[in-house]
């Protein structure tokens, strides 16, 4: 068995690589980019009502080529796109320090420090304004130019990217990737935990009063109930409940929005706990219903199946009782289909909740993601990407193991 984890472990990079090469692709690839929406920027603050018509070609002009090129080196578009991947994963050198120098003009290039672009017969060299020794790693680029004065780029190159820890910064907030997520996960984190909490102790239990009274009004009645649920989309079902329960129009008893109140740094740790759990009611309720009817139904099944077996009619016929064979035996067993799909719903929990929390206004990594999306944030929306391709994947490891521990009759091979 530990040969076949370690197979999964291992094929979880293929995996990985590819998922994020899909997404990398797709995103870079769609339009109006951070690139264009500069370049529109750029034009209406120029002065381009004629591009804010879509006459691109009447604009076009105004903006300095220089410029233009200027704007796709930052973005990363004057590489192809498979470079771009690879930067962003780390294996490809990018530009970790870059300056417009004028040869024979000490530069500033920070901390303290001036660099001198120096023009010899064999090309240009770097060197320190103040000693005149030479600067190791630094290249030289010329650089054109409207004016026709000599200008050249000065850079260092080095690897940053996601397999370093480098997840870059937020064209938005101007902030480090990581940073932003890490602030806004430990929301996400609670609704996660609450919502797998709530969902595998409620459907685990109905399921199983509905298996025992199946055919019943009861069975008919929380079936339905449990496929209407299912049938709506969490984030409307959000957007209902508080029009419904959120406003003065019907009954206002819960808050609109947001996760804890504007005085929750004033409240003691009790009332803190009782402010969190009255925001977290409704976001809660539309963030779980929807896996309400699959592990309802795949536990009701997994245990009419199970009372079906030989096993329990021979535990019968020997006299047991009927709770000790239905909690005891017939449970144990058709428990395993919900072990097994544990990865998958953890998944779906920790990365599956951008609309909810779009919807209640809370600052999550869901509300975080989606939002950069809308405003083409590429930096945020691949560590986004990172952070759900790796928990599904983690997830689907999770749930073999969980299958191999409750059910000793798997042997992963």
């Amino acid at each position: 068995m530990r040969e076949y984890f370690l197979r999964r472990l291992l094929l979880t990079i293929p995996t990985f690589l590819g998922a994020t090469l899909l997404v990398f692709v797709i995103i870079q690839l769609a339009p109006g980019g951070p690139l264009e929406q500069q370049i529109m920027a750029l034009r209406m603050a120029m002065g381009g009502e004629a591009a804010a018509g879509g006459v691109a070609g009447q604009t076009g002009a105004m903006i300095p080529e220089s410029a233009l090129q200027e704007l796709r080196r930052y973005y990363g578009f004057d590489k192809p796109i498979l470079i771009r991947y690879l930067t962003w994963l780390g294996v490809w050198p990018r530009e970790i320090e870059s300056y417009i120098a004028t040869p024979g003009q000490p530069r500033n290039i920070g901390e303290g420090r001036q660099a001198l672009v120096e023009k010899t017969p064999e090309g240009y060299r770097v060197v320190d304004a103040q000693t005149g020794q030479p600067l190791k790693g630094w290249h030289v680029e010329p650089q054109p130019s409207e004016r026709g004065e000599e200008r050249v780029r000065i850079y260092r190159t080095g690897f940053s990217g996601i397999l370093t820890g480098n997840f870059g910064r937020s064209y938005t907030y101007n902030e480090p990737v990581m940073h932003l997520i890490l602030q806004r996960l430990p929301v996400s984190l609670q609704f996660g935990l609450i919502g797998f909490i709530l969902s595998y102790s409620i459907c685990i239990y109905l399921g199983i009063q509905k298996a025992l009274a199946h055919g019943t009004p009861f069975d008919l009645i929380s079936s339905t109930l449990v496929f209407i649920g299912y049938s709506i989309p969490g984030w409307a079902l959000g957007a209902f409940l508080l029009m419904l329960f959120g406003t003065q129009t019907f009954v206002e008893l819960f808050p609109l929005g947001g996760f804890q109140s504007d005085y929750y740094a004033e409240l003691s740790l009790l009332e803190k706990i009782l402010d969190r759990a009255w925001h977290f009611v409704l976001p809660t309720i539309a963030y779980t219903v929807g896996s309400f009817a699959s592990l309802t139904v795949l536990m009701k099944n997994s245990l009419l199946e199970n009372l079906s077996q030989d096993y329990i009619r021979t535990a019968f016929a020997k006299g047991l009782s009927e709770r000790r064979v239905i909690w005891l035996h017939a449970l144990r067993n058709s428990i395993i289909p919900i072990t097994a799909n544990i990865g998958y719903i953890i998944g779906l929990f920790l990365a599956g909740s951008y609309l909810i929390e779009l919807v209640f206004n809370i600052d999550g990594v869901g509300k975080l993601s989606i939002e950069a999306v809308f405003a083409r944030d590429y930096p945020i929306v691949f560590g986004f990407t990172v952070l759900a391709v790796w928990v599904r994947l983690l997830g689907a490891i999770l749930s073999d193991l969980a299958l191999a521990l409750v059910d000793p009759r798997i042997r992963f091979k």
